[in-house]
């Protein structure tokens, strides 16, 4: 994934250090550096921008009043040198807030942030586009639609996923965390450190243990609020 970036500081030498830290990270193409927010304003607007790093105390036009005029689709990481703009930053939705200077490791844990959130952004758009996944079990890939799954099971270094119809079960070499982190949310919502359900294929949530046939899957402590969020908003009071 390549993150189409825009840096813009009125203090040169914070431009140059953050350009500089934009060229040596193969993930960002760096499509440009400005002085001011009204220099950018029609790049921003006319290019695909995905990151950009924006100093809040500007002339003519501040980072927080640049903002409110940019594409939703592009996050914003602020820079500045006054902790007490931190607040106002993440009012306006930014992603992040660096405090100059500001260090390679910074720079990069934003770029990261950016980069999983965007990742995730059109995981979710293949996902419901495609609707299936592949899966290694016993030396094969299979295609399993998502639409089958009901719930899935961890076990040690496998997991185990239950299906509708003929087939009841596929084995697969994977731990848990890769699995959920690759499922549509929260249409598949982890219930238990050895469980992931199919939230739509509920039917039966018994005593707080969701019920598929004999199958009783419980919700432990760590994810009831959660499932409970979920199932409040799909229940009639």
């Amino acid at each position: 994934m390549t993150l189409n970036c825009i840096i813009i500081d009125d203090e040169p030498l914070a431009a140059q250090l953050l350009a500089s830290y934009a060229e040596r990270t193969p993930v960002i193409n760096l499509v440009g550096t400005y002085n001011s927010a009204v220099a950018a304003i029609k790049d921003i607007k006319e290019k695909k921008i995905d990151l950009l790093f924006l100093d809040i105390q500007m002339p003519d036009l501040s980072g927080l009043e640049f903002a409110t005029l940019i594409p939703k689709t592009t996050k914003i990481v602020f820079t500045t040198a006054f902790s007490q703009y931190a607040v106002d930053g993440y009012k306006v939705g930014a992603l992040d807030y660096l405090l100059k200077p500001i260090s390679y490791e910074d720079f990069i844990r934003v770029v990261d942030k950016a980069e999983n959130i965007f990742t995730e952004q059109e995981r979710q758009i293949v996902y419901d586009r495609d609707r299936f996944i592949y899966v290694k079990s016993e030396y094969k890939l299979l295609q399993i639609r998502l639409d089958d799954i009901l719930f899935i099971e961890g076990l040690k270094d496998y997991v185990k996923i239950y299906l509708e119809g003929n087939q009841k079960y596929v084995m697969s070499l994977m731990n848990m965390k890769k699995m959920e982190e690759n499922l549509p949310k929260p249409e598949f919502m982890r219930t238990h450190r050895s469980y992931i359900v199919h939230m739509t294929k509920v039917k039966l949530v018994d005593r707080f243990r969701i019920v598929f046939g004999s199958n009783y899957i419980p919700i432990s402590d760590s994810y009831k609020e959660e499932v409970q969020r979920y199932l409040d908003l799909h229940t009639l009071a």
